[in-house]
């Protein structure tokens, strides 16, 4: 097993109310399409999202025109994001930037080659042979893929300590004129932010301290035939997002035998389960994930709650859930599941356990 023993979100800006986002946001999407400018109102107010933290001031994504553009305020503002993040993390965990073996940077809303975590060694004092993973392309369920990761390179490497860092600047991909029902959904639905995780080996001396939970295992799926339902269309103007309404209906289906199946491997049942950590997805995919599971009402607060603040964060969603989790506090001895949705669709599940006292 590995430990969690610290994870910090950050977030650019103030929170921004999303009645103020959706009246400067509306006519760089709909234009002079008076009924898709309703719609897109109405779907935000439905979203679940009361407020977002974004990376430009609303009134400033009228000056964002092309992918380039774009993708440069993603390298320039996400690199000091995830900067930040790692500092808090690393000052949570009492861990000094220079005892980092490995680290592992997921992100879907921009791309750079050298890539963000290599800024970051140097930036936060990180060794020059730290070994390091970038990630592109596992969408909503990067940060529950790459706990799982992370947790597989622990295992092989005992002593050592990783991070895990998720940046998500998804305000960046707005698409100007985009009137398409997915595209209105997404403009109102995703947040900015990044979270990171630092995690250590069952041999590192941190293993056996702390209030962090350890991670017991994981399991990855890909649903059979949802390519389409979920993902990026990469063109001129940058990611334009495919979003199926059918993909709440795929979890519901779904879901349940992947769960049962992780938990059985570690002789547990969903009952057992006293925290479910899933990534703020939407209120319908929140709502699937319930059904399927038989979860009792309250079980996904922490979720609800993220969506509500912050909104979708992609990839960073379920360690902000993780992290306010984590405050609200978690019984001693208990079982957890977290989870998160992605492109394929894929689903990735990690099984936690917060030790007893002691």
């Amino acid at each position: 097993m590995s430990r969690l023993i610290a994870v910090a979100p950050a977030f650019p800006g103030p929170p921004r109310d999303q009645r103020a986002i959706s009246e400067i946001i509306a006519p760089l999407v709909t234009g002079d399409d008076g009924r898709a400018g309703q719609l897109m109102r109405r779907l935000h107010r439905n979203s679940g999202v009361t407020t977002r933290h974004l990376a430009l001031a609303p009134e400033d994504y009228a000056d964002v025109r092309d992918f380039g553009q774009a993708n440069d305020l993603y390298l320039s503002i996400g690199t000091d994001l995830a900067e930040r993040a790692a500092r808090d993390a690393l000052a949570r965990a009492g861990v000094a930037a220079p005892e980092v073996d490995f680290v592992l940077f997921t992100s879907v809303t921009g791309i750079g080659a050298p890539s963000v975590d290599a800024a970051l060694v140097g930036r936060l004092g990180l060794r020059s042979d730290v070994k390091r993973l970038p990630s592109f392309g596992l969408g909503c369920s990067g940060g529950a893929a790459g706990l799982a990761r992370v947790h597989d390179y622990l295992t092989g490497h005992p002593h050592d300590t990783a991070l895990l860092v998720c940046l998500e600047l998804c305000s960046l991909t707005l698409q100007h004129g985009d009137t398409d029902p997915a595209s209105l959904v997404a403009s109102g639905l995703f947040g900015d932010g990044a979270a990171v995780a630092v995690l250590v080996g069952d041999a590192h001396p941190a293993a056996s301290t702390g209030t962090g939970p350890q991670v017991v295992g994981a399991r990855s799926r890909l649903y059979p035939g949802t390519a389409g339902d979920l993902g990026w269309h990469v063109g001129a103007s940058g990611f334009r997002i495919v979003l199926s309404a059918e993909l709440p209906d795929v979890v519901r289906a779904e879901l349940r035998c992947d769960v049962d199946g992780l938990l059985a491997a570690h002789g547990l049942k969903t009952g057992d389960v006293s925290r479910w950590v899933v990534h703020a997805g939407g209120p319908r995919i929140l709502d699937a994930v319930a059904a399927s599971l038989d979860l009792p009402d309250g079980a996904l607060d922490a979720s609800r709650e993220s969506l509500s603040a912050v909104g979708n964060l992609s990839s960073a969603s379920v360690l902000d859930v993780l992290d306010r989790t984590q405050r609200a506090g978690v019984p001693a001895g208990s079982p957890g599941v977290l989870l998160a949705f992605g492109p394929g669709v894929s689903a990735e599940l990690v099984l936690l356990h917060w030790p007893a006292a002691g």
